[in-house]
């Protein structure tokens, strides 16, 4: 059962929770999706400061029916929240193309 099955009809503003995305919590807060969890029925969600925290789907439509949660622009500089070293960010998106070229390899080659 996919996230389309957990949303009801009615005619709240249905907003998915999609990784990468960002959102604006019931207490104005900023925060991203990093993952969900299709059998665990979780959203994990880290926020601007760096807390990661995990919701449920439940929870997740709770808030959406209390037009709490709505989708927002990443911030600014929202690598500041993110508690982590560049190389560490090039691991985590495997479409990332920087990686392929500016390996110490490639730089070496280079005269």
């Amino acid at each position: 059962m996919g996230l389309s099955m957990a949303f009801g009809g009615g005619k709240m503003n249905v907003i998915r929770p999609i990784v990468g995305q960002w959102y604006r919590g019931g207490t104005n807060e900023l925060f991203e999706v990093v993952a969900i969890d299709d059998e665990d029925q979780t959203i994990e969600i880290q926020y601007f400061d760096g807390t990661v925290t995990e919701m449920e789907f439940d929870s997740w439509n709770e808030q959406l029916l209390d037009e709490v949660i709505d989708a927002a622009d990443a911030p600014e500089d929202w690598s500041g929240a993110v508690d982590m070293e560049a190389e560490d960010l090039d691991r985590e998106f495997e479409d990332n193309t920087r990686s392929q070229w500016s390996t110490p390899h490639d730089r070496s080659m280079r005269r």
